[in-house]
C-alpha cells in the first residue's frame, strides 16, 4: 500500500485520477460540511465546479427538496439557501434533502477527481472512519488537498498527515511516496490544541474575521462522525458498508 499526498488540485489533471482510490480533504471547510450534512440525514451532496453549474442544476430540481449551497471566499452567495458552515447543516435543515454545493475549493477539487474508482472525502470528523475503510480496501491511495486557490494549505496537509498516521497505526509497511512524508511531519508538529492550529492559520484567520469562529470548533473535532463519504455518478453518499 503506497501513500501519496497532492497538496493540490493542480498538481494532477483529471485523467490522473482514473482507477484510483482518492480521499479528498478540505478541512475549512467543505469536506467537513460534506460529512456533517450525511450525518444529519441528507439524502446527498452533488459537489459543482462552478456557480453556474450549481443555478442550472437546481432549475431543474422540483418539490423543495433541494437545497442551493455554497460561498465565495467564505460568504454564502447571494440567493443560495446555506453558505458553507457545517453548522447550518442540521437535521432540521437538511434531512431528505439533496444538497447542490458549491465552494471555492473543496467541491472543485471533487469534481477534479471525479474519475476515481474511490473517492472518498474526509475532515477530522470521520478521519478514523475513512482510514478504517482505506485499510480493508487495501489499495494505493492518493490523498488530495484542496487547498486555497491552486495553493498550499496548511490545514489541509496536515489533516493529510493525520489521516497517514492512522493508516500507518493499522499497516507498518505502508509506503510513502515523498510529499506524503511532508505532510507526516507537518501533522507530528502540531503538539497543541488543534482549534488554536486551525485558528492560525491563513484561511482560518479569514474565518475569524468573517465571525466563523464556531465554525473551526467543529472542524477541530476529531472522530465525532463514523460515516464514509463516497462520491459515486456525480454525487456524494453515504457508503453502505457491509454487516459481518
Amino acid at each position: 500500500m503506497k501513500i501519496n499526498v497532492l497538496m493540490s488540485p493542480l498538481n494532477a489533471d483529471e485523467l490522473y485520477f482514473t482507477g484510483k482510490t482518492t480521499v479528498v480533504i478540505d478541512v475549512l471547510r467543505a469536506t467537513s460540511v460534506i460529512a456533517n450534512a450525511l450525518n444529519n440525514g441528507a439524502r446527498e451532496v452533488i459537489p459543482v465546479g462552478s456557480v453556474d453549474f450549481a443555478m442550472k442544476i437546481s432549475g431543474n430540481a422540483h418539490g423543495g427538496q433541494t437545497l442551493l449551497c455554497g460561498e465565495r471566499n467564505t460568504v454564502m452567495i447571494e440567493g443560495f439557501s446555506l453558505g458553507n458552515s457545517p453548522l447550518e447543516f442540521t437535521q432540521e435543515v437538511v434531512q431528505g434533502k439533496s444538497i447542490i454545493l458549491f465552494t471555492t475549493n473543496g467541491s472543485k477539487a471533487i469534481v477534479r477527481a471525479k474519475f476515481s474508482a474511490n473517492l472518498f472525502t474526509a475532515s477530522y470528523n470521520n478521519l478514523k472512519a475513512i482510514a478504517d475503510h482505506l485499510l480493508k480496501l487495501g489499495n494505493d491511495v492518493e490523498i488530495m488537498c484542496a487547498g486555497k486557490n491552486g495553493m498550499f494549505s496548511l490545514e489541509d496537509t496536515a489533516c493529510a498527515g493525520k489521516l497517514i498516521s492512522e493508516l500507518m497505526n493499522g499497516d507498518k509497511t505502508i509506503e510513502l511516496a515523498d510529499a506524503a512524508k511532508a505532510s507526516l511531519v507537518i501533522n507530528n508538529s502540531y503538539n497543541d490544541d488543534l482549534q488554536i492550529h486551525l485558528a492560525n492559520t491563513e484561511h482560518g484567520q479569514l474565518l475569524i474575521q468573517n465571525k466563523f469562529d464556531e465554525d473551526i470548533k467543529f472542524c477541530a473535532t476529531e472522530n465525532n462522525i463514523e460515516i464514509i463519504p463516497i462520491f459515486q455518478d456525480g454525487v456524494i453518499k453515504v457508503l453502505k458498508q457491509e454487516t459481518e
